[in-house]
């Protein structure tokens, strides 16, 4: 169902540059915001069930089948990339 909002130019921006920042549109942000203004998406409720998700046996047998492989993202030998580039740039000031 489509539905017409007014809005002040200002509002409408800032609508737009927080939707763009999430990756999403305009319309799915605002959805999300109605649905957490009428309790529909509360994000506690979803960290919580994202909990209990966690400890279920099929989440951690697809945990446990990945057990060893190396992960796509290595976080330390990235930051230390990152550190590195940086000291070369500024240089070695970066601490």
């Amino acid at each position: 169902m489509a539905v017409s909002v007014r809005m002040d130019p200002l509002l409408e921006k800032e609508l737009e540059l927080a939707a763009r920042r999430q990756g999403i549109t305009k319309s799915q942000f605002i959805v999300d915001a109605v649905e957490r203004a009428l309790g529909r998406k509360n994000p506690y409720e979803l960290l919580m069930a994202l909990k209990v998700e966690e400890q279920s046996a099929a989440y951690k047998a697809v945990g446990e089948a990945f057990q060893g492989e190396e992960k796509p993202y290595a976080t330390a030998r990235s930051r230390a990339a990152i550190v590195k580039k940086l000291k070369a740039k500024h240089g070695g000031r970066a601490g």
